[in-house]
């Protein structure tokens, strides 16, 4: 019985009344004395289930089986003896509300949802409320949603130093300091303040991001670590170190100091974590702000900031620096970035969709340009073109704009080695390439039947603004050596290869074991530690202008693809090259909702700088 009392949920009630009354006067006064509880499998699995109780021949069939047929005791009781009895209808299953079931049970089904559906749930009755009111269930939807796997009860927290679990307060009036505790008590948190008031309710700021910090841009990624949401900057590595790994600095930090309150802390600065406020302005769009400004300040003025800032963003001083352009760059750069105080707008960027066909896996690179140093490009496929976007920038040519573009229907075969040293051989090829380019567009543009007239420039048929008069005209001169010694950090604006026209032969397929490559005489390149083999190379265009993103063109190249990590831009009229490398770096809420939005994310970032 107390099986049967445990799955009713009614104790010794209905269900067990119901047998009883199943049960003749001699076996419910038998079961009655007896005091071992029921556990028959059958019966158990039958629970519920109501039983129609009625005589045996009581079917309809005339004289057979009646009250007063002598056949009826031997139906009843008597073996083997025939008795006509009729089939009886199918049960019905039995129903079982969610209310029936056991806490546990339901523990596991709410926790198993996702957590945005959790507070109408709560709404239903007084015994859902009290059931998601178990830790267990949010534990779990912090730990598959948002990847949270610490354990509130511990203080050992991921990432969390002993250093900032005590801070040291010193009190004028007593000759020994006090320490005080800076982080929250999580031993008396719950995962649904947790879940409600930190996780979901940041959920919009995680992911990738721009910073508007004028022609310079820059990387954040806000992400969910351990119990806190932490801002981090990505910045490129030392130059000319383009192969070395991303250094990153946390900006800003949310995390509940108390219960159901999220606290906004500003990371910029060296006196440590300080109060800070972040606001969403719309969607996928935020910015902070620093309400103590002066934790960013230093003891001994600029200068000591400066220094600070420079062996931090150039990992050197500026009297190694020789350079005198070089310098004016560094200089102008500090005092443009220091003025935000952390007082930046966010833009969210998206990384770009991976395709079947696509030459190697998009993403974010990191590149060598000239005198600005390191800058992060993203890297995106567009059928018959790619294209390289700046997420970081500088004077010339600011963050957003495409700093190169590959046409991937003009591959360039380079010479042999001994040949490719000699930098005329280099650009004849380039720029008869060029020229083949520029004739397959005036046969795209121009209408069926009519011929071109004199002085008559044919409307294009890209996405994109036809290219300048700088761009067809070779025998301008190259842009001022002010662009820096290596493009400048020029980039190309975008360009979409149009799905029409004649196809273009077939390319040969890359040899297994590439080909060899070596930089012409007279290229300047930051960086001397570049491959030596290549699989393919293909025709490109650049972008350069002078100090303010003036007089952009667009300048002729040569892409040179290295391998899946790594490839190279050589600009023909700077006589610079640019080596890239791939960001090995897993970022999380990066991905785009449909190939749609991320265009239209290019479009966005590339008109805020133009």
């Amino acid at each position: 019985m107390a099986v049967c009392a445990r799955l009713c949920g009614v104790g010794q009630a209905r269900g067990c009344r119901r047998r009883q009354q199943r049960k003749g006067p001699a076996e419910a006064a038998g079961a009655a004395a007896e005091s071992e509880p029921d556990t028959d499998p059958e019966e158990e699995r039958i629970e519920g289930v109501p039983v129609m109780a009625r005589p045996v021949g009581a079917c309809g069939a005339s004289g057979h089986g009646g009250a007063g047929d002598p056949g009826a005791g031997l139906a009843a009781g008597g073996a083997g003896s025939p008795v006509s009895t009729c089939p009886q209808p199918p049960q019905p299953p039995a129903r079982c509300s969610l209310l029936e079931l056991p806490p546990e049970l339901l523990v596991e089904i709410f926790a198993s949802l996702p957590g945005t559906d959790l507070p109408s749930l709560a709404q239903v009755c007084t015994k859902f409320r009290r059931i998601l009111n178990t830790d267990t269930i949010w534990r779990r939807r912090c730990r598959e949603e948002y990847g949270v796997c610490e354990n509130l009860r511990k203080l050992e927290i991921t990432g969390v130093s002993c250093r900032d679990v005590y801070a040291k307060r010193i009190n004028p009036r007593v000759k020994s300091g006090r320490f005080m505790k800076i982080l929250p008590d999580y031993e008396h948190m719950e995962y649904r303040d947790v879940y409600t008031c930190l996780l979901h309710r940041y959920r919009h700021i995680l992911g990738l991001w721009q910073p508007d910090i004028g022609p310079y841009g820059g990387l954040l990624n806000v992400v969910v670590d351990g119990l806190f949401i932490i801002g981090w900057m990505y910045l490129p590595p030392h130059d000319p170190h383009v192969d070395d790994p991303m250094r990153f600095k946390p900006l800003f930090r949310i995390h509940l100091m108390e219960r159901k309150s999220a606290t906004v802390e500003c990371m910029y600065g060296h006196k440590g974590p300080h109060n800070g406020h972040i606001q969403i302005v719309k969607k996928d769009e935020f910015s902070t702000k620093c309400n103590q400004t002066d934790h960013h300040r230093m003891s001994g003025g600029r200068q000591e900031e400066f220094r600070t800032w420079l062996r931090e963003e150039w990992g050197r001083t500026l009297e190694d620096i020789f350079h005198e352009h070089m310098q004016e760059l560094i200089l102008m750069k500090f005092i443009y970035t220091s003025q935000y105080d952390n007082c930046l707008t966010y833009r969210r960027i998206y990384l770009p969709p991976t395709r079947p066909d696509d030459l190697i896996k998009p993403g974010l690179f990191k590149g060598t340009y000239g005198s600005h140093g390191l800058e992060i490009v993203m890297l995106s496929f567009h059928g018959k073109c790619a294209k390289g976007t700046k997420i970081t920038g500088d004077p010339n040519i600011p963050a957003g704009q495409q700093t190169v573009e590959i046409d991937l229907m003009h591959r360039i075969q380079l010479p042999d080695v001994e040949n490719l040293r000699n930098f005329n051989e280099l650009s004849r090829i380039i720029l008869e390439v060029r020229e083949q380019v520029r004739q397959e567009q005036q046969q795209q543009q121009q209408p069926e039947g009519q011929e071109e007239g004199p002085g008559q420039a044919p409307p294009s048929a890209r996405e994109c603004p036809p290219e300048p008069p700088a761009y067809q005209k070779p025998e301008q001169p190259a842009p001022a050596p002010s662009w820096g010694a290596e493009g400048g950090g020029g980039t190309e604006k975008g360009l979409e290869a149009s799905g029409d026209g004649p196809p273009a032969a077939p390319e040969p397929a890359p040899s297994e074991g590439g080909q060899p490559f070596v930089l012409p005489a007279g290229v300047i390149s930051r960086n001397e530690d570049y491959p030596r083999t290549c699989r393919m190379c293909f025709y490109g265009t650049g972008l350069i202008a002078g100090h303010g993103f003036t007089s952009p063109e667009r300048t002729p190249g040569v892409f040179i693809l290295f391998d899946e990590d790594r490839f190279g831009f050589i600009w023909l009229e700077l006589k610079s090259f640019s080596l890239y490398s791939r960001i090995k770096a897993t970022f999380q809420n990066a991905e785009p909702p449909s190939p749609e939005a991320f265009d239209e994310m290019l479009k966005n970032i590339q008109a805020l700088t133009t």
